[in-house]
């Protein structure tokens, strides 16, 4: 299905866009409608889409050779998701991307990404600045992650993700955690 205008926008707050731009952007991002437990990126997919979550909540997670789920983040609304690593490098996707509820998102695929940033040069800075602000968000995790306790790393959980706790399950909290479901729930009594 082809975008319109007011949800373009919305992707792209803060841009203003002659109708011509409109045109042209809404012609390359398509809207999808996912239902709770859909499979936008399977692992070993090819991926050649990046999607805006308009509305919803998807996870992004890894499954290793037992069977074990690690979830690497959760994307809300106004957040941009997929593999990057597959997307970027050509190579087979690593992480499954999963709607965790009915999610109305917005797809771009690589090439018409790429015409996008050529055609109109106001998009190109804005997706740059998006990514320099995600790298930055993984670069935390990750301190995070080697450096603070599980109860700390909750906390800033809840500070990064406010009013989604409610929308997850025990165990895909933990797993982004690095915890077992009873640390969880051992913390949260503490708290």
């Amino acid at each position: 299905m082809k975008s319109d205008n007011l949800e373009i926008k919305e992707i792209f707050k803060g841009l203003v866009f002659s109708e011509d731009e409109l045109k042209l952007i809404a012609s390359v991002f398509y809207k999808i409608i996912i239902k709770k437990g859909d499979i936008l990126i399977q692992t070993g997919d090819k991926v050649d889409s990046q999607y805006y979550i308009l509305e919803g909540c998807l996870r992004a997670f890894h499954t290793d050779k037992q069977g074990k789920e690690y979830t690497i983040h959760f994307g809300i609304k106004d957040w941009w998701m997929t593999d990057f690593t597959a997307f970027t490098s050509g190579e087979s996707a690593i992480l499954t991307l999963e709607a965790l509820e009915d999610s109305i998102i917005y797809a771009i695929n690589k090439d018409d990404k790429e015409y996008l940033h050529n055609q109109i040069p106001k998009i190109d800075r804005f997706f740059r600045i998006k990514l320099e602000r995600a790298l930055a968000a993984f670069q935390k995790r990750i301190l995070s992650g080697i450096s603070k306790s599980a109860k700390e790393r909750y906390l800033d959980f809840l500070s990064t993700y406010p009013d989604i706790e409610k929308r997850l399950k025990n165990y895909q909290i933990a797993s982004f955690l690095g915890i077992t479901t009873e640390s969880l729930s051992r913390i949260r009594k503490e708290i």
